[in-house]
């Protein structure tokens, strides 16, 4: 309880805003901040029990049952030395905008961007892919991966926008191969579709892909197939399509499931 307190406070006492939610200036409900600081110190414990490096950690930051999906979100959580604190890096859409950053915060931060649900997604990679990653993280690489032209349902083989998990994923393709070999998001593109690499496809009727492009800047379909689109089928990268790519090429990788109280 009191390393929760202690988590509590110091999201409390930080006061920033964070991208990947709307931009109102309200207040956060209390029994909320508390509910998301208690899966945060939950999934520092299991990130802590794992003996992991390295980890892919998502989150249920919206409600997308109706494309039965669970997660929307993921991240990479890296611990930078041995017995360090737990950092979470990922891409962020900027407030609603067509523009995305990189950031490197706590799981406190992390679990309090629109959860929608109060559960997270741990899945370790084999130890060999976590040392790839921890030498990607830092390096150069992963700001090279990033596509600031941000795009919810950006297509997955395309460099035109790029959303979240996107990033995610083209990151793994980088740290999967030899130092130097994916430098590019064209080259990670490449790999992922030489590897089998099977994107979710949505089914989003036109009047819909209409309606969110018109009025949500962060959403597009120019990059998008065009026979694809108008038989309804959008390709994304999703949390799922992620970790189906990874347990395909690692089936010894883990899976924790974390639920706050």
């Amino acid at each position: 309880m009191k390393q929760l307190t202690a988590l509590v406070l110091s999201l409390l006492l930080a006061g920033a805003a964070h991208a990947g939610r709307p931009c109102e200036e309200k207040p956060a409900e209390a029994n909320d901040v508390v509910k998301s600081m208690a899966l945060a110190q939950k999934t520092l414990q299991a990130l802590d029990a794992s003996g992991a490096q390295v980890a892919l950690l998502a989150r249920a930051g919206q409600d997308l049952s109706k494309y039965q999906l669970r997660y929307s979100h993921m991240a990479l959580a890296w611990r930078d030395h041995p017995n360090g604190r737990w950092l979470v890096v990922h891409e962020l859409n900027e407030c609603g905008t067509a523009q995305s950053s990189l950031y490197n915060e706590g799981l406190g931060n992390f679990f309090m961007s629109d959860v929608f649900m109060y559960e997270g997604l741990i899945m370790i990679p084999s130890p060999e892919l976590q040392q790839q990653l921890a030498r990607l993280l830092a390096s150069n690489t992963p700001k090279r991966l990033h596509e600031a032209h941000y795009n919810m349902l950006a297509y997955p083989f395309s460099t035109k926008y790029q959303n979240s998990n996107q990033w995610v994923l083209e990151t793994l393709a980088a740290a999967s191969n030899a130092p130097g070999k994916i430098e590019t998001r064209a080259e990670a593109q490449t790999w992922l579709q030489s590897a089998s690499y099977v994107p979710q496809t949505l089914s989003i009727p036109a009047a819909t892909r209409l309606g969110g492009r018109m009025f949500r800047a962060n959403i597009a379909f120019d990059d998008h197939p065009f026979e694809r689109r108008m038989t309804r089928q959008i390709d994304v990268v999703s949390v799922d399509s992620i970790v189906r790519f990874v347990r395909q090429r690692e089936p010894q990788s883990q899976e924790i499931v974390v639920r706050g109280d």
